[in-house]
């Protein structure tokens, strides 16, 4: 089995997992201190009868993932014994973390009409760029004003891109260091 870590069952991973797990190539352990909100019942991966639950509960539940942890990656010694860790939180410090450690790793984002794939692949000079801007935690729908007519799918369209990138990666086939899609 491909052993994993995701961290973040939100917009982005909870898609991935989902994705992931159904062909049964992979032993995913997942990490997130999050509840799920009603709020997150439109764009994320979950229904109604979720809300109030950790969202890594409801991944073991619905996805059989191999560990579910309702707590947040802190330090980078969480990252080791993981072929591939895969970043879908919201958040510039984990971010950072991830980044700066001896891992591989794949980031996915997305953020309104948005979306980006980058890889441990890319060049190390472009960090600073992509790692810039506030600490804090962004949600994948950007601005939005809760109108579900109103809502962004980029956060779908990275998890399946990080899925294709992560199956190549493991089949040892060419995959690219960074992808940013703008719709």
């Amino acid at each position: 089995m491909r052993k994993i870590l995701i961290i973040g069952a939100g917009g982005i991973g909870s898609y991935l997992i989902q994705y992931l797990q159904k062909t049964g190539l992979y032993t995913i352990d997942v990490y997130d201190p999050d509840k799920v909100e009603k709020k997150n019942i439109t764009y994320q991966n979950f229904v109604e009868s979720d809300i109030g639950l950790h969202k890594v509960t409801v991944m073991k539940r619905d996805y059989s993932v191999n560990r579910a942890e309702p707590y947040p990656i802190l330090t980078e010694s969480q990252l080791a014994g993981y072929q591939l860790v895969v970043c879908c939180a919201d958040n510039l410090g984990i971010r950072k973390t991830i980044y700066r450690s001896k891992v591989k790793w794949l980031d996915l984002r997305a953020q309104g009409r948005n979306c980006a794939l980058i890889s441990y692949q890319m060049d190390k000079n472009k960090f600073d760029t992509v790692l810039a801007g506030p600490d804090g935690s962004f949600s994948c729908q950007g601005d939005w004003d809760g109108w579900a007519k109103n809502i962004h799918m980029m956060n779908i369209v990275a998890a399946g891109m990080g899925a294709q990138w992560i199956q190549r990666w493991f089949n040892k086939e060419d995959v690219c260091d960074s992808k940013v899609i703008n719709l």
